[in-house]
């Protein structure tokens, strides 16, 4: 990129001039797929509208059918391959039997000890609410 010399830019502001290869890999940056333009000017330091006109110039000065390819073929970084990676899971284990319940009473002297099915907890909470009781 080369700007104008100071002295013969007065007191306004110096206009920035930039060379082919910079606004060819700006153009061809924009070809990329799921490029913004804007995000492609500031990533270059460039007004967008600007890039937009670049573009519009590259795409006028090799029409697609003198060249065989069109613009954005000829402009387009190389494609990189995709990221990503198929992974295959392991099959979901079959899940685990549930325990049975057991409960151990003690009143005095007498022990008891209840298994109860675990699928069946609602019932074994109801029968030991009313046993405590």
């Amino acid at each position: 990129m080369t700007t104008i010399p100071e002295d013969h830019a007065g007191p306004r502001r110096r206009r920035r001039l930039h060379s082919d290869e910079f606004k060819a890999r700006a153009v061809a940056s924009c070809m990329q797929p799921g490029m913004s333009m804007a995000a492609v000017a500031m990533a270059h330091g460039v007004n967008a509208n600007l890039l937009r006109r670049w573009v519009r110039e590259a795409e006028m000065k090799a029409p697609a059918h003198a060249l065989g390819k069109s613009t954005a073929e000829q402009l387009q970084a190389p494609q990189r391959e995709p990221l990503f990676v198929p992974v295959t899971l392991p099959a979901p284990a079959a899940p685990a039997p549930m325990p049975d319940i057991r409960i151990e009473l003690q009143r005095g002297a007498s022990a008891i000890t209840v298994t109860w099915p675990a699928s069946a907890a609602s019932e074994c909470a109801t029968w030991l609410r009313e046993l405590l009781r």
